[in-house]
């Protein structure tokens, strides 16, 4: 990745705007254990508690890395209950990224995110849809099934 993704200019913009980056190799003790680190590259996002709702293992290239720190923030911001702030980083990774691997899981969780906060279930049914259509194959269509027939 140090070839490769951290030095492109808009992955080297969005972690300079939204992370801290620390570096620790999996012979790097107690950090390593505590997150299980037993292989490299492997990417966490951690909330200011310390706390990782989403991580990475292996290479991701620049067009990867940017929606997967986005998709991180907004699982934060969910997590959270900032479900306009969850939805507007959503709304802008799935306009610059709906081909991404995290596309899918992004869809999914705006659309928990709009019912959460809205209390319709449409808003569910609307992201079964979606899934189905768009990103058919994915895991996530199949998590919203059930919403089918809301």
């Amino acid at each position: 990745m140090d070839a490769v993704t951290y030095p492109n200019d808009k992955v080297a913009a969005h972690v300079h705007e939204h992370c801290i980056p620390l570096r620790i190799g999996h012979e790097d003790q107690p950090l390593a254990g505590q997150f299980k680190v037993k292989w490299t590259p492997r990417l966490f996002l951690l909330d200011q508690n310390g706390n990782s709702d989403h991580d990475v293992m292996g290479f991701l290239p620049p067009d990867e890395l940017v929606p997967f720190i986005q998709l991180a923030r907004a699982k934060q911001a969910f997590h959270n209950d900032r479900l306009d702030e969850a939805t507007a980083i959503l709304d802008e990774m799935l306009i610059e990224s709906s081909a991404s691997g995290s596309a899918a899981e992004a869809v999914f969780l705006h659309g928990v995110s709009d019912f959460k906060k809205n209390h319709d279930p449409k808003a569910l049914k609307a992201v079964y849809r979606l899934l189905k259509f768009d990103y058919a194959q994915s895991a996530w269509a199949r998590r919203a099934f059930p919403y089918w027939n809301l």
